[in-house]
């Protein structure tokens, strides 16, 4: 998917657990940045375009351990453990990446290092992602409506 579906259902989930967040700020910022961050192993991507991404290019290959919940388990875990506040806001917006791309023709292997794939029918950029996105654009709208209402 597409950096933007992958934010607008960032958003979407933002909206949905914002009511019940203590720290909304760091939960905002979190869940939006963990939304896009498994895509720092592809040089195509938004994130994966910044300097900063590079070296991880470098070892890694696009849809490997990135792109895995043994990857955005054991970060969330790290986070508990350390900085609580992160763990479900990163657990939430990675996990929402890692669903959305395995609708995709090439999917993601959920518990790299295991050769299992979950894989779907949904073009990169093509009509239905656009539908997707659109979707989730308007149901932002409607639920942020609600929410500040």
């Amino acid at each position: 998917m597409l950096w933007k579906t992958h934010f607008a259902i960032g958003i979407f989930a933002v909206i949905f657990f914002f009511p019940h967040i203590n720290n909304k700020l760091i939960f905002v910022l979190v869940v939006l940045l963990a939304s896009i961050l498994p895509d720092i192993d592809s040089r195509f991507s938004k994130i994966g375009k910044m300097a900063i991404s590079k070296p991880v290019q470098v070892l890694t290959k696009h849809r490997g351990i990135f792109h895995s919940f043994t990857f955005c388990i054991v970060i969330s875990f790290i986070f508990a453990f350390y900085v609580p506040v992160l763990a479900f806001p990163f657990f939430l917006g990675y996990a929402l990446h890692l669903l959305a791309d395995s609708w995709t023709p090439d999917g993601i292997r959920p518990f790299w290092p295991a050769k299992k794939e979950l894989r779907g029918g949904v073009k990169v950029g093509g009509v239905i992602e656009e539908s997707v996105f659109i979707i989730f654009v308007i149901l932002d709208i409607i639920f942020l409506a609600l929410l500040f209402a």
